[in-house]
């Protein structure tokens, strides 16, 4: 630890002294140590706002580190795997939720990890459904002051602050998007995510929305208006595969990929 101190500092000096303490008690949560080198109990005078505005920033920074390392150490492995999408406020009994039951199931007797976002509704019952079938879930649940507590089906669940880090996870490990009936954040990943497709940020993967009576108005939208206005190519549409059954979810995915160059085990 002396021969870097000098090198660096005083608060990247604070970071790699909470590494060496947790690597000594073998403990291996990045977030965990960015948080004991600057923990938020720590508080300066009013009059000190711009030096605790510089602290609050340094501390964030590596929070943030530390999210993307533990959600990467984490999720590494996990390849097949298909993200999951759809409404927090869904329960049993409504299509989303048992349409959603059934996909993890059918994904998962096909090989495929179910990725959600961790939370109740939608992700609950996918993660659900592929536990039944003895399938791998992960849960990348974020911190929201209403609507989302972890589902107890996620085998493998993860903890983030930050929103973007949560997406990025969300994408990066995802062999397809199965999105069915949801609010904002459904929506907002659906265009976030064919938007990096369009721009070729990310390799092209199958995006299927199910529940046709929920999707065809957006698509006929896109079509009829942002198409027609020349604000989209004819062939961003076939970015969207639109189905109401599980089964055609697992078709649309291996028929996607049959005959191609890639390698399904490692992430986009």
């Amino acid at each position: 630890m002396a021969m870097r101190k000098h090198l660096r500092p005083a608060v990247v000096v604070r970071y790699l002294e909470a590494l060496d303490a947790r690597e000594e008690t073998h403990g291996c949560n990045v977030a965990s140590i960015a948080r004991t080198a600057f923990g938020e109990e720590e508080t300066m005078p009013a009059q000190y706002e711009i030096n605790q505005l510089e602290k609050e920033e340094s501390w964030r920074l590596f929070r943030i580190i530390g999210e993307f390392v533990e959600g990467f150490d984490a999720l590494s492995r996990i390849t097949p795997a298909v993200t999951v999408f759809g409404s927090a406020r869904t329960r049993p009994g409504k299509f989303a939720y048992d349409t959603a039951e059934a996909i993890g199931r059918t994904l998962a007797a096909a090989g495929f990890t179910i990725v959600t976002g961790g939370g109740p509704g939608v992700m609950e019952a996918a993660c659900k459904g592929a536990t039944r079938a003895g399938g791998k879930t992960v849960g990348l649940n974020i911190e929201l002051p209403l609507e989302q507590k972890p589902n107890p089906y996620a085998t493998i669940s993860l903890h983030f602050h930050y929103f973007f880090v949560r997406k990025v996870m969300l994408v990066k490990y995802a062999t397809a998007f199965v999105l069915l009936p949801g609010g904002f954040g459904t929506i907002d990943e659906l265009f976030e995510t064919v938007t990096l497709i369009q721009t070729h940020k990310i390799r092209p993967f199958p995006v299927i929305l199910v529940g046709r009576a929920y999707w065809q108005g957006l698509l006929e939208w896109l079509r009829e208006q942002a198409l027609v206005d020349g604000f989209i190519s004819p062939g961003d549409l076939d970015f969207f595969t639109l189905t109401d059954e599980p089964a055609e979810v697992v078709k649309a995915i291996t028929e996607f990929y049959r005959g191609k160059d890639v390698d399904l085990s490692s992430p986009a």
